[in-house]
């Protein structure tokens, strides 16, 4: 993204792209967090009014800092009295986030000259104390294809744009750059704090594998809402992405008609997995398993089985163990012989044959075998995951600790406000 003309500003004004992630500090100078973005109120007449920061702190929590708790917006930091309302922000419906609602948001120009794209936001000081939107960093628009023309970039006074609410299309381009770096659960964070059109429109930007990973950590009205939006192309190639357990718990929410077009659209290898997942009830093994654990033969060597440990699309807790069968590998397997730890075989020579080593006594569980079984054992073993054979000992798939985690906890638990105390810190209302 573009940035505005390098040159000194007035001490009172702020560039907001430059601002974001700048260093939160309390009197003391130690640091508390780092911007993440800022809340304003677009009002009928007159500049919008900012209102207050939304600072990350600890544990990528988002909190809101009034910008009367703030007493120093510089270019490398931001000072506050050392107030914090440590609850998780939460938009409410006359506010707007410049990163994530007005950056790569279009407006009409009142001189008639066409439209622009809003690439920063200036905020000024007034001597009452109170933070304005004044500037807009703005790139024009070309009249006949609706692409950027380079070099077409000004500063125009905000009174100078229609739009500003919304009403035209909007890119993501700006609240992306945002976002690289972050891992899907903060990712998924940031979408839950946005409007449902904004949210749709960015996660639509989104990559099929990094939307696929975005997806499983989001509650489930989040998640069918955006598959729904999508086209149903798109939605078939991100389901494919999907690991088959969690495809199939996000078709299963879907209705049924939508469910079953997804399903011929997807590659056919991926929509027989989900298929045989949806024949189980989802507080069984059968429901909860995963069909991709780690599958090797008993001749494969230790090197091998660390080699498809590091497989960065396998999760920790199917890593820590490697499932050693008869051929077929392609679940359901030949019959399955036994486990290998990954500790015990980052302690073998790498040419070590892997049936030499295997754990036979981790207990097989049935696809029907319910939730609370599969609980005692991963608890009483202290395992990350479970084998789930059919009556011929043939390996179906693998329940992990963390899939049976997730449906041990309220469907809610990730919108869910955590319940956190900290003495250097002082709550205060929002806004």
């Amino acid at each position: 993204m573009s940035t505005p003309p390098a040159r000194p500003n007035p001490p009172s004004r702020v560039y907001v792209a430059r601002l974001a992630g700048t260093a939160v500090f309390d009197p003391l100078g130690d640091q508390v967090g780092r911007v993440h973005d800022v809340v304003v109120l677009i009002r009928l007449k007159g500049a919008p009014r900012a209102v207050g920061l939304v600072v990350e702190v600890a544990s990528k929590r988002r909190v809101f800092v009034p910008l009367t708790r703030v007493t120093s917006i510089d270019a490398g930091a931001v000072i506050t009295t050392g107030l914090v309302n440590i609850r998780r922000f939460q938009r409410r419906a006359t506010e707007t986030l410049v990163v994530a609602e007005l950056l790569d948001r279009t407006v009409t120009l009142r001189d008639g000259s066409g439209t622009a794209v809003i690439e920063d936001v200036a905020l000024e000081q007034r001597r009452t104390g109170d933070w304005m939107i004044t500037k807009l960093f703005v790139r024009r628009h070309t009249g006949r294809t609706g692409l950027l023309r380079r070099g077409e970039a000004f500063v125009v006074d905000v009174e100078e744009v229609t739009g500003l609410a919304g009403g035209r299309a909007q890119g993501a381009t700006a609240l992306l750059a945002t976002l690289e770096g972050l891992k899907p659960a903060d990712i998924a964070d940031v979408l839950r704090d946005l409007p449902d059109v904004r949210r749709l429109e960015v996660a639509s930007e989104l990559d099929d594998e990094r939307l696929a990973d975005v997806l499983e950590e989001l509650g489930e009205e989040d998640r069918v809402a955006i598959v729904s939006a999508l086209d149903v192309e798109r939605a078939a190639d991100v389901l494919d992405a999907m690991e088959p357990d969690d495809a199939a718990d996000l078709v299963s929410e879907l209705p049924s008609d939508k469910a079953r077009d997804l399903l011929e659209r997807m590659e056919p290898e991926e929509a027989e997995d989900v298929r045989r997942l949806l024949a189980y009830d989802e507080h069984t093994a059968g429901g909860l398993m995963t069909t991709e654990p780690l599958v090797l033969p008993p001749e494969a060597s230790v090197a091998n089985a660390l080699a498809h440990a590091r497989r960065t699309d396998v999760t920790p807790a199917l890593a820590a163990m490697i499932f050693v069968v008869r051929p077929p590998l392609e679940t359901p397997t030949g019959k399955l012989l036994g486990v290998v730890h990954l500790q015990r075989a980052l302690r073998e020579p790498p040419h070590t044959m892997l049936g030499t080593m295997l754990d036979k006594d981790v207990e097989a569980v049935l696809p029907e075998d319910p939730i609370g079984k599969l609980t005692r054992l991963l608890a009483t073993y202290n395992l990350t995951a479970l084998p789930v054979v059919d009556a011929g000992g043939r390996l179906l798939g693998a329940v992990s600790v963390d899939d049976v985690l997730d449906h041990l906890l309220p469907d809610d638990w990730r919108d869910a406000e955590d319940e956190v105390t900290d003495e250097a810190m002082t709550r205060t209302a929002h806004g």
